[in-house]
């Protein structure tokens, strides 16, 4: 058995069924499961043998519904005397993985075991390796939960192990006498999703402090979440004041718990500032040097300082960091940020009987841009400094950009908010498959998990989208297909090539060679806008973006509403930014020199006012 076809069944007039050869399925299997539903009769029972009944129901062990005298049988449902919904279902879910556990033990494979789980499918893909080996430690995976809510107890950090996540960073502690106390309510869905409500913000804003529990529960914290996850990656999060006996007492307490490396927390933006820790330090190249030399001093283990995007130019603070003895950095914590105000005036989240509040952190996609922008100059301007990423991540995607932007393991928390910690199967999946798509020549050319865009082969013309011009397209679009004209895009993987498939260290900082500052950017390799009419659908956003936002090189037809570009494009690109039809705008080399309108030329006096 290598392949199954199957064909959809119709009835004609008479009541006679045929086969629809128009409707077909194929699919690759080793292995067909016939399951069927009937009442047990006496001809079925018969059919049946060697498998028993008793009384009309199929003798099957409750615990596998397997038969026990035909073990490649398995029954449930009313078959097995299950009459209720809920309980046919939960037969055919336990039967389900005990026919998986059948066929793996008969081809000799491992045996899955007798807990039910999916198995799901095994490819290729699966055998990606997307360990990383990042300052002497070997990360399982480079995925992380970040010192934040997602790392707010013991219980929760362990949760997160077992759902898949190869580190966590433990919510920043202080020494006793440093402790704090939360106000309420102090986290909200920020302000840049508009109204939307639910999952998928793109941002949140807290006023939450660091940990309100104490140095003694996190160091038996520690202690313990290493005893259980010996195979996970655990980093103590720590913040003092600028005063090196606090350090030495911190770090010395902390190392002895047996964590993996250090994070200093150099850039919390709101109340700890306010205390002399936190922002208060991170913001000034002498103090974080002169603190990272005090903990270089007091311990042995790897330690990371985070900084703070609040600042002009964060490399400064990273090299700072490197000369005092620092082992890498973390980019970036939290964005300083006010997020709503109502009608009234009230802002959000606002506080006690006077309704206060303060500036928060913002975290999420919205600070992404941000965050690269941070890893990407601190790996450009200190080469080999190593680099966590954190700071708006929330798929395998973006994960990828921090990677390629020079850091190979990638802190999280806003993306847990949104869902939960089983997000991190999708990141993992999603990298080992990326990697795997480096590998094939025939992948290579895909966006994401995107293949290149393929287009219908009708020829519409130009012909716009409504009224009477889109009849006509309707009449040509059925002549192309009368003639036998295959318009289905496809796409023919070819044999895989023999290449290695890459490792998440060979793709780290992929991107940084073309990152460069503006001065290096080419101005003679002018570009400008193409419209693929057959795409468009005339709906004129070019051209009112062009009109009143850019050039004013977009002429619209009043009649059959589609846009022309004029000589007057300069390829600023607005156009395909605000188009909403994926590549129906492309930006093309221009076949003319580019000669800006100076407005006035160069040395030529000033226009009078009229």
């Amino acid at each position: 058995m290598c392949i199954r076809d199957s064909y959809k069944m119709d009835r004609d007039d008479d009541g006679n069924y045929f086969k629809d050869d128009e409707q077909t399925i194929r699919v690759k299997c080793d292995y067909v499961i016939s399951a069927f539903g009937s009442q047990t009769g006496a001809d079925l029972q018969a059919a049946m043998a060697p498998m028993t009944f008793n009384r009309g129901t199929a003798k099957v062990s409750r615990a596998t519904m397997q038969s026990p005298d035909a073990p490649w049988v398995f029954a449930g449902g009313d078959l097995a005397g299950s009459g209720i919904t809920v309980e046919a279902a939960n037969d055919g879910k336990t039967a389900a993985w005990f026919m998986h556990k059948y066929l793996q033990v008969l081809k000799g494979q491992e045996d899955p075991g007798s807990v039910p789980r999916l198995p799901m499918f095994y490819t290729a893909i699966d055998a990606v390796d997307i360990s990383v080996d990042f300052c002497g430690i070997k990360f399982p995976n480079p995925f992380g939960i970040a010192s934040a809510t997602g790392a707010t107890n013991s219980a929760m950090i362990s949760r997160a192990f077992e759902a898949g996540w190869g580190f966590a960073v433990t919510k920043t502690y202080c020494l006793d006498k440093d402790f704090v106390t939360n106000v309420s309510p102090r986290i909200i869905r920020g302000s840049t999703s508009g109204e939307r409500f639910g999952p998928h913000q793109s941002s949140f804003m807290n006023i939450e402090l660091i940990s309100e529990k104490s140095a003694a529960y996190w160091v038996s914290t520690i202690r313990q979440l290493k005893k259980d996850h010996p195979d996970r990656i655990l980093i103590a999060s720590i913040m003092c004041g600028y005063d090196e006996a606090d350090w030495t007492e911190l770090v010395k307490m902390t190392e002895a718990a047996g964590p993996d490396a250090l994070e200093l927390n150099l850039s919390c933006p709101h109340g700890m500032g306010e205390k002399g820790m936190g922002l208060a330090c991170g913001q000034s190249d002498d103090m974080v040097r002169n603190i990272c030399k005090w903990v270089r001093a007091a311990g042995k283990l790897p330690f990371f300082a985070k900084m703070t995007p609040n600042i002009t130019d964060v490399t400064t603070i990273a090299q700072a960091a490197k000369e005092g003895g620092a082992t890498g950095v973390t980019a970036i914590n939290t964005v300083s940020s006010l997020q709503g105000l109502t009608s009234s005036a009230e802002p959000w989240p606002r506080v006690g009987a006077a309704k206060a509040t303060t500036y928060g952190g913002m975290s999420g996609t919205a600070v992404r841009p941000m965050a690269l922008r941070a890893v990407s100059a601190i790996a450009n301007k200190i080469p080999g400094f190593p680099v966590m990423a954190t700071g708006g991540a929330d798929s395998a995607h973006s994960c990828v950009e921090f990677i390629n932007c020079g850091a190979p393991l990638i802190q999280i928390c806003s993306a847990v908010q949104n869902q939960d910690y089983t997000v991190v199967q999708d990141y993992i999946m999603g990298l080992k498959t990326h990697l795997y798509m480096r590998s094939r020549p025939d992948l290579q050319a895909w966006n994401k998990q995107l293949p290149p865009p393929a287009h219908s082969t009708l020829k519409t013309g130009s012909l716009p989208r409504f009224g009477p011009y889109e009849q006509k397209r309707w009449v040509l679009e059925a002549d192309d297909l009368a003639t036998g004209l295959d318009v289905t895009p496809t796409f023919e993987p070819t044999v895989p090539a023999a290449i290695k498939v890459p490792s998440v260290q060979d793709i780290c900082g992929a991107a940084l060679a073309s990152i460069t500052n503006y001065t290096s950017l080419d101005n003679t390799a002018q570009v400008v806008a193409s419209v693929n009419d057959d795409l468009c659908i005339n709906c004129g956003k070019c051209y009112m973006t062009c009109n009143d936002s850019a050039y004013q090189a977009i002429t619209f037809d009043p009649k059959t509403h589609q846009p022309f570009i004029t000589d007057d494009c300069t390829g600023c690109t607005l156009c395909v930014s605000v188009c909403p039809v994926p590549d129906c705008i492309t930006m093309v080399p221009r076949t003319t020199d580019y000669q800006p309108k100076r407005g006035i030329a160069f040395g030529e006096p000033q226009v009078p006012t009229a």
